[in-house]
């Protein structure tokens, strides 16, 4: 079976579902986050001629128009793949893909209502919501992988190769030297290499790592509290681009950053990675949650875009069914099936509304 036909026939296998059924599925504002499981192929016979004739204008070859989208800085690699495969595969118009965080790309989906696509490291959250519905905008979401915080020093960096939760929220906050989160450790400053505060990655790590560490006064985790601290860390050089992180950690053996694990595949010649709580970010551990920062990758759109512009739905159906075939390769992990099928299930709620 070709891969062309391949694809159709998976997308004629959903949409004709959708169109079975006594009503259209009511469109989800969230996917459940769950742990990743292998994926599996569904083979379906052959097409029936309505679903046929109404896929047809979902075919990369016979969309046109532009493509917008902007937000996660973790997301855009892949989202860059996924735009080669697609115009690989006929595509002949523009797709547009900046990366400015995922708090950018919310801003530029919900608040000037820009793009047609928001890509996003972390769930939408409810004051992002609210602005999207003041401006007519349900935002749909769906879920494209699985990503691990990759925790970095440089190759010249000889004494750092593991470290716990807590000392990890020590060094990114209060510790001003190595020496003062363990004794062994030279007595040299600690240089800090984080994303923005508009990146995903810098929100889920204060969630994960420091809001934990930095306790309100009833004892529960702070998100306030941890960004706060890590904010007011001295030696701190912040980016939205991963790129302008990595070459700072390569820069000393006494630096240490954090970004998406795909920035680590590309630099892991001149990088070390860190074991958290004794655990390295590996397909497996994020697989199975055992590593302590792995988290969801998200794009969101809306149905009204996806019945406007043919071009978007087309894209995000070609992603959703051709992801996990390059995902690995660019350094992130799959989503389960339930959650790639939950995704299924919202374009084609969408496109058959």
């Amino acid at each position: 079976m070709s891969k062309k036909w391949f694809v159709l026939v998976s997308v004629v296998f959903v949409l004709a579902f959708a169109l079975a059924a006594c009503g259209p599925a009511a469109t989800p504002t969230s996917a459940p986050v769950v742990v990743p499981t292998a994926t599996s192929t569904v083979v379906v016979e052959a097409p029936t001629e309505g679903a046929s004739d109404m896929l047809a204008m979902y075919a990369p070859d016979a969309v046109s128009g532009a493509i917008v989208t902007a937000g996660s800085s973790t997301v855009f690699p892949l989202s860059e793949r996924m735009k080669q495969r697609f115009e690989e595969e006929g595509f002949s118009g523009e797709i547009t893909i900046d990366s400015i965080g995922s708090g950018g790309g919310f801003e530029r989906f919900c608040v000037t209502g820009e793009i047609d696509i928001a890509n996003a490291s972390r769930a939408i959250k409810s004051s992002e919501v609210e602005s999207c519905n003041a401006i007519g905008r349900e935002p749909l979401e769906i879920r494209i992988g699985t990503d691990a915080l990759a925790v970095v020093v440089s190759k010249e960096n000889t004494f750092v190769t593991d470290v716990t939760s807590a000392e990890l929220a020590m060094i990114f906050s209060s510790a001003v030297k190595w020496s003062d989160v363990r004794a062994e450790w030279p007595n040299e400053d600690i240089l800090r290499f984080i994303p923005g505060t508009d990146s995903g990655t810098f929100d889920y790590f204060v969630e994960a790592i420091m809001a934990p560490a930095y306790p309100d006064a009833e004892g529960e985790d702070s998100v306030e509290n941890g960004e706060a601290a890590i904010l007011a860390a001295s030696n701190l050089q912040m980016s939205e681009d991963d790129n302008v992180l990595v070459q700072g950690v390569e820069g000393s053996p006494y630096a240490i950053g954090f970004f998406g694990f795909a920035y680590y595949q590309e630099n892991k010649d001149a990088l070390n990675v860190l074991s958290v709580d004794g655990i390295t970010p590996t397909a497996e551990t994020a697989e199975d949650n055992s590593y302590p920062i792995s988290r969801p990758l998200f794009m969101y759109t809306t149905a009204k875009i996806l019945q406007e512009k043919p071009q978007v739905a087309a894209f995000v159906y070609f992603y959703l069914t051709n992801v996990n075939n390059e995902i690995l390769d660019v350094g992130y992990f799959p989503a389960s099936d339930d959650a790639m099928q939950a995704a299924l299930d919202a374009w084609t709620a969408a496109v058959t509304k």
